[in-house]
Order: structure tokens, then sequence, then C-alpha cells
């Protein structure tokens, strides 16, 4: 039998900051399997992976960093310090929750004399972090609708490749030689797009839907939704659509200024990277 898909609450409402869940699993991370083992390389003795009916922690994956928290008992009041999320690489549409008990709380390394199958639990996440990573992914899409908008007709076989929300390494990567002399006009069209207060629409569509807009570049793989499922596309208003898992502002003032750093190129693609502030 097929293990159950993790529902990832936070693709529907991205404001659930703290929310009840029912443990499902509990792993130790010696006992993961080698391909799960390496996607928590930090794992030590007594760390575990806790996989739960429904999440609020988005996983690390398309370009988006982990959010971190704490998953707290219900009836134990102890706490499991989530230090990162992940797809399980083994079976499919799993969430593993890595981290460690509180010291404070045992000094027994075994979970599962804390939590087991079917306790509930309550996941709470790092508000700041879980906010300054939407910030950065809206300003990827607000900075990937700049560069499509100036430049599809302009470079030939422009194309969106992919892109990186993390803080230190955030940018996008296109096809095509995109010159330093088009910094300041994408600079200007980014802070365009953040002043109009474009809203950040979330929604569900099928091949069709693509289709029907005339997207069927941005179709996704089929295995990226759950048999019976549709994709999760998200819309900045007046800019780009996108095909995204990933957590978002509501419109696009509140990712703050978003500085285009510099572009670079090699083998026929340019990548623009680009940041924003910590607090706004």
């Amino acid at each position: 039998m097929a293990a159950k898909r993790t529902i990832l609450s936070f693709q529907r409402n991205a404001k659930l900051f703290s929310a009840p869940a029912t443990v499902v699993s509990v792993h130790p991370w010696s006992g993961l399997e080698e391909d799960n083992r390496q996607l928590f390389k930090e794992g030590r003795d007594g760390d575990f992976a806790i996989i739960t009916d429904q999440t609020i922690f988005h996983p690390q994956g398309g370009g988006q960093p982990s959010d971190v928290g704490a998953m707290k008992g219900q009836s134990s009041q102890r706490t499991f310090n989530v230090l990162s999320a992940r797809m399980d690489a083994v079976r499919d549409g799993q969430v593993l929750h890595f981290g460690r008990l509180e010291s404070s709380d045992t000094a027994s390394s075994d979970l599962g004399s804390i939590f087991k199958p079917g306790d509930k639990v309550t996941q709470e996440i790092d508000v700041e972090k879980r906010l300054y990573y939407s910030r950065l992914h809206t300003a990827g899409h607000v900075l990937g609708s700049a560069v499509r908008h100036l430049l599809e007709k302009e470079i030939e076989g422009f194309d969106e490749l992919k892109a990186s929300h993390f803080p230190d390494s955030a940018s996008c990567e296109f096809q095509g030689l995109i010159e330093g002399k088009w910094k300041e006009p994408i600079q200007k069209k980014v802070d365009e797009f953040v002043a109009a207060k474009l809203p950040v629409e979330v929604d569900f569509w099928d091949e069709d839907d693509f289709r029907k807009h005339g997207l069927e570049r941005l179709i996704p793989d089929p295995g990226l939704a759950a048999p019976g499922e549709k994709f999760r596309i998200v819309k900045i208003t007046g800019g780009e659509l996108y095909p995204c898992g990933g957590t978002h502002v509501d419109t696009t003032d509140l990712c703050g200024e978003a500085k285009v750093k510099k572009i670079s190129r090699s083998k026929g693609k340019s990548r623009v990277s680009y940041a924003v502030d910590l607090n706004v």
C-alpha cells in the first residue's frame, strides 16, 4: 500500500503559523534510509524525523528554504524542535520533520516514549523566517516578471529556467545573454511592480487550464501533483504566472525593496541575482 501523502496545509493558507496535526510515524535519524539521511547531513544519534498527517512547515524545495519551528505535544507538553523539513526521498508525498527534543524536556533520546503514532501535536513555525522567505520568494517572481516583460522579445531564445530564493544566493536564471546595460531597466521595472501593490494570487489548475490561457510551456511534470489533484499556481496580477508550491506575501509591496545586485553570464545563460532587506 502506498504511503499516505502529507497534506500541505501551508499551500492553501500561508498564514497558518500554528496548527494541530496528528503524528503518523517517528523515525530515528540513524534508522532512516540512506537517501533520507542524506537530506539531513547534520543528523546525529538522538535526532529524529517525524511524519504527520498534515503540515504547516514548508519543506525545502522549489528554491525556497525550509521552515523551522517546533512541535509540542498536546498531552505531554514536550517540545520537538524542527530544524528542517524535506520531502521524503523514498515515500512519495510525505514530509519529514527533522530535529531533536529540547534538552530540558528529557534526558532520554527515545522520542517514541513521548510522541507516537496517533498523538496530537501543535505545530509552530518561526514566523519571522517564514515572512522573510515569503518576501524573498515573491520578489523572485517579481524579478522574473520584470525580466520577461523587458526582454522576451529582445533576446533570441529567451526563457526562464530556474530560481533560488535562499537569502545568500537569491537569483533567477534565464536562457539567453542579458547584457549589463539591462541592470538599471530591470531594477526600474522591479520597482514599478513592487510600488504598484499588485495582488499575488494562488489558484489550482489542471493541464487544460494552462492550455486555455496559452501557457502550455508552463505545464508541470504530472508527478508534481498528487493523483487526482490540480497543480498549484501563483499569479502576480499584471505580472506573470508560475507553477509554484512555495509561500508568498499577499501583494508585491510587501516584498519591501528588492535590489537587483548583478547580472552574470555563462554558456548562453544569464543569472540575475537579487536581495531584499531582512526587515521592512
